[in-house]
């Protein structure tokens, strides 16, 4: 049976249940939710968009397992989920790896619609692959917009424009400044050039999308610890489980095992419930300028 993460007050149980104050993070095949019970507040999903073979999947795996291939195999879709214990509480972060042909408009506008916070990707030697992001930056924008009235306040998307493959300087086609430039024209976006197959800059793209979003910085991966669960018997409920043995001081993370999207139907009702919130707020605080990231 599937076993999955479960992020509970059962489960990060206090200090004084163990001599070395250290918490354990436990699993069961009956409460498995894989971070379910993760306070909405504290979840966040990333969606990575661009041109196919600019590398979005290798910048992923850079972050979640600190890999590369050289191989290059077209991806249709990948979800992956991150959850964190920082300072005490539980965070999830979803990674919506997008495919770069975009077969299905309407799958993209909902990924787009559910998504907090983005990562573009483009190719410093693919002219093309850079008015791709342009595009999707205005399509952002504009589908951002609709979600929200008339008199909604100003538009605020955390987004990262990357120019990947920084190492081929030679084959460049695009200067840095032309990314610059783009993101000078939005709001709460941010540019930075990596490469992913040397690892440059790739933590520093993170980071500052971590950082226009208000997220904690210990998502980063050089700032928590990277916790590998072992399968343990769990003598009190018969039942196996994952366990984390972590001082509550420190943060940690791990890589949500079988990890699956949610269904296009959730999605949706994730898209209908943002937007009549949106109106709600509007409607009880017109002129409010504030961002949530929700």
């Amino acid at each position: 049976m599937m076993t999955s993460l479960l992020l509970c007050g059962r489960s990060w149980r206090s200090p004084s249940e163990y001599q070395d104050g250290s918490c354990i993070l436990t699993t069961g095949s009956v409460m498995a939710d894989q971070g379910e019970n993760i306070p909405p507040s504290n979840c966040y999903r990333l969606v990575l968009l661009g041109s196919s073979k600019v590398g979005k999947t290798s910048l992923v795996n850079r972050f979640l397992k600190n890999k590369f291939e050289d191989v290059y195999t077209p991806t249709i879709e990948d979800f992956h989920r991150k959850i964190y214990r920082i300072k005490g509480q539980s965070y999830r972060l979803d990674v919506l790896d997008t495919s770069g042909n975009h077969p299905f408009p309407a799958i993209r506008r909902l990924s787009i619609i559910t998504g907090d916070i983005f990562l573009l990707m483009y190719d410093i030697c693919d002219r093309e692959s850079f008015n791709e992001v342009t595009r999707l930056c205005q399509q952002i924008y504009e589908i951002k917009g609709q979600c929200r009235t008339r008199i909604a306040p100003k538009i605020c998307i955390p987004m990262v424009i990357i120019g990947n493959k920084c190492d081929r300087e030679k084959h460049r086609e695009i200067d840095s400044s032309e990314g610059e430039e783009l993101a000078r024209q939005y709001t709460n976006v941010s540019f930075t050039e990596t490469s992913a197959k040397k690892n440059v800059n790739v933590e520093e793209a993170f980071i500052r999308l971590f950082t226009l979003a208000k997220m904690p910085a210990e998502m980063s991966p050089s700032l928590h610890r990277k916790v590998h669960p072992g399968v343990i018997d769990d003598e009190t409920t018969s039942r196996k489980s994952l366990s984390i043995r972590r001082r509550l001081s420190e943060a940690c993370g791990t890589i949500a095992p079988n990890a699956r999207r949610p269904s296009i139907r959730t999605d949706l009702l994730t898209a209908q419930m943002r937007g009549s919130t949106s109106r709600s707020l509007i409607a009880s605080n017109t002129g409010n300028s504030k961002c949530t990231i929700q």
